[in-house]
């Protein structure tokens, strides 16, 4: 019998105030959206940067005929001897773990093959544009200043293209979008809370004379608030549920199009889809419950 009171008394609270429940429901959704969301953007960025730390690498691309620097202008294309002399520098030196030297026709096929999306900068692209080079592996990321501060300037180097500033560039972009969303989540959390705590305290003051006869008869003040804090956990719960369709939305259709985009294999399994929907909701309803709560101390007087 207390149970079906309390249900009917939460369900009660819930017509009577239907709009504010609504817009408690929209807020709460929207908000655990973009947490979600953020959350997911973190998730990815620390797989792709575990994916990518072993795999990042120096890229020394040689002098050509037609390499608009002025050291290759000046001394012209490297030569075999050139070649040698770096090849054997970069295998002595301990920071370099392996070198692997790429021709000018196996560096045109891997960038066909990178850039196979983009079939206009294929095209423009010819074999022979992209010089010759050697693709060196470190022992620890770390080392990128000093390793390639000891090869520019040698005869026959063009330019060296550190992978790693690339990769930070792109992660950038992404902790960006993350904290951009997880920014305006909080904001929107802290407007869910206040419009929370409205809600409870217009139901509270509606059925005023409800609970003045409940605390005649001497209910506990656990059970006379009771029914407004499952008002908040049932909106909290049904924003939560709104929200991952938001949050599985976002993983389908916008990381895993940069996934497209940017041509890595680093996807999130469903797992993390679950996990971050999970805590979602259980955001979303404890901070429906514990507005509901901190409201009631102030405005239900038990």
């Amino acid at each position: 019998m207390r149970a079906q009171f309390v249900l009917s008394e939460t369900w009660i609270g819930l017509r009577r105030n239907l709009t504010m429940t609504i817009a408690v429901i929209i807020t709460v959704a929207i908000s655990l959206s973009l947490f979600g969301t953020s959350l997911l953007i973190n998730q990815q960025v620390s797989e792709l940067r575990s994916h990518w730390e072993d795999r990042v690498s120096l890229t020394v691309y040689l002098c050509t005929e037609v390499s608009p620097s002025a050291v290759c202008q000046e001394e012209g294309p490297a030569t075999d001897e050139d070649r040698d002399s770096l090849e054997s520098h970069l295998e002595s030196m301990p920071e370099v773990e392996e070198v692997r030297y790429v021709t000018e026709e196996e560096a045109y096929a891997d960038f066909q093959e990178r850039f196979a999306n983009n079939e206009a900068l294929v095209d423009a692209t010819e074999e022979g544009d992209i010089p010759d080079n050697f693709r060196v592996q470190l022992v620890d990321t770390a080392v990128y200043q000093e390793v390639s501060g000891q090869i520019e300037g040698r005869e026959g180097v063009d330019t060296v293209s550190d992978d790693q500033s690339v990769l930070d560039q792109f992660f950038g972009l992404l902790n960006g979008l993350m904290w951009a969303a997880l920014t305006f989540a909080l904001v929107q959390l802290v407007a869910s809370a206040l419009l929370i705590g409205n809600t409870i305290r217009l139901s509270a003051y509606s059925r005023r004379r409800e609970t003045g006869i409940m605390r005649l008869v001497g209910a506990s003040n656990f059970y006379i608030q009771l029914p407004f804090l499952l008002e908040g956990a049932m909106a909290g719960l049904i924003g939560g549920l709104i929200a991952s369709g938001f949050i599985t939305g976002a993983k389908f259709l916008l990381l895993d199009r940069l996934r497209d985009w940017f041509t890595f294999d680093v996807t999130l399994g469903m797992g993390s889809l679950f996990y971050v929907i999970g805590m979602s909701i259980i955001v979303g309803v404890l901070l429906c419950v514990i507005a509901s709560f901190l409201t009631l101390r102030r405005y239900l007087r038990v």
